[in-house]
């Protein structure tokens, strides 16, 4: 019997209408269009506004726009796993709340916190089920509304981040395609660099966190620029070595969509032309969990049954992964 892989059946993406520009930006905090361009790549980002809307809104909707372009009906998903880095409540999940918003009932859902890696750690859990024959269809979803958590008179990070969202299906296949393989890595030694210190039950809300503005994200960007063009860099390499590709092999690098210079770092550890790297962090910005799915959403027209692909990411924690995809769509 061949062996059963998760294949991506179905991709659909979604970001809020609201366009936050580099131009709004120079308004708020000291910075400018051209200082922004040059050290991240970043032109523009969606915000989700609106009173009471917080990250299932915006995973709602893709999963709605994949349900309904896969022609799959709500009542035919066995799991549903939510990559996020800003739940809407500390409890219950945001993957709940998105299975009763979507109409799917009396499934398991769950979410996984792997900040910026979120997605690929969310896959590789995801397919684990598919090839052990456990669940059919599986939709696995990374969304984050990371404006919620960024602090907008700190120039370093609030040119950063946008909100977004993006979902897959993953289905069996005994074809060949699917997810071949993953690596998974995580450093806790990383905290200091990059976290959010107040909210959880370390440091709870009070007055002095939220007058110290500890409830928003924290970034120390050099030290984590030298960690993400290294490791993200390695696991790209690896997973490449494993399977005994060379960068002639890979059709698309999705890359983790943090900062352009990482992103073209890791292009060029895997001997991968830019030509064949996805890249949309010039109308996102970093959407955290949701990069690589918006990236496979945005390029899906591009993308050819047999295409090697190799996804990447790092983010928060530390944690770091890359998966191997042949696409089988």
């Amino acid at each position: 019997m061949s062996q059963i892989r998760a294949a991506v059946t179905g991709i659909h993406g979604y970001v809020p209408d609201y366009v936050l520009t580099n131009a709004e930006l120079e308004k708020m905090v000291e910075t400018n269009d051209e200082w922004i361009i040059s050290r991240t790549g970043i032109k523009e980002r969606h915000i989700l506004k609106g009173e009471g809307l917080g990250t299932s809104h915006m995973a709602v909707e893709a999963v709605k726009g994949l349900l309904e372009k896969t022609h799959t009906r709500p009542e035919e998903i066995d799991l549903l796993i939510c990559a996020t880095t800003t739940p809407d409540y500390i409890f219950p999940s945001t993957a709940t709340l998105i299975c009763d918003m979507a109409g799917i009932k009396s499934v398991g859902s769950f979410d996984i916190q792997a900040a910026c890696s979120g997605f690929i750690y969310a896959l590789t859990v995801g397919s684990q089920f598919i090839e052990t024959g456990k669940y059919k269809k599986i939709i696995v979803v990374g969304a984050d509304k990371m404006s919620a958590i960024v602090d907008y008179t700190d120039r370093t990070t609030c040119v950063l981040f946008g909100d977004g969202a993006g979902a897959v299906l993953l289905e069996p296949n005994t074809d060949g395609f699917g997810i071949i393989d993953s690596i998974i890595k995580s450093d806790g030694a990383g905290q200091p660099y990059l976290h959010q210190k107040a909210g959880g039950s370390r440091y709870p809300p009070t007055h002095e966190t939220i007058d110290k503005r500890q409830h928003f994200a924290y970034q120390d960007g050099p030290s984590v620029f030298k960690f993400a063009v290294t490791s993200m860099a390695d696991v790209a390499a690896e997973i490449m070595e494993k399977n005994h590709l060379k960068g002639d092999d890979v059709a698309w690098l999705v890359p983790h969509q943090a900062n352009k210079r990482i992103i073209s770092a890791t292009a060029k550890r895997m001997d991968v032309g830019m030509d064949k790297v996805m890249m949309n962090i010039q109308k996102y910005g970093n959407t955290t969990a949701a990069t690589i799915p918006l990236c496979l959403w945005d390029y899906e027209a591009k993308l050819k049954k047999g295409d090697n692909l190799i996804l990447a990411a790092f983010g928060g924690g530390f944690t770091w992964g890359a998966v191997y995809v042949k696409w089988g769509c």
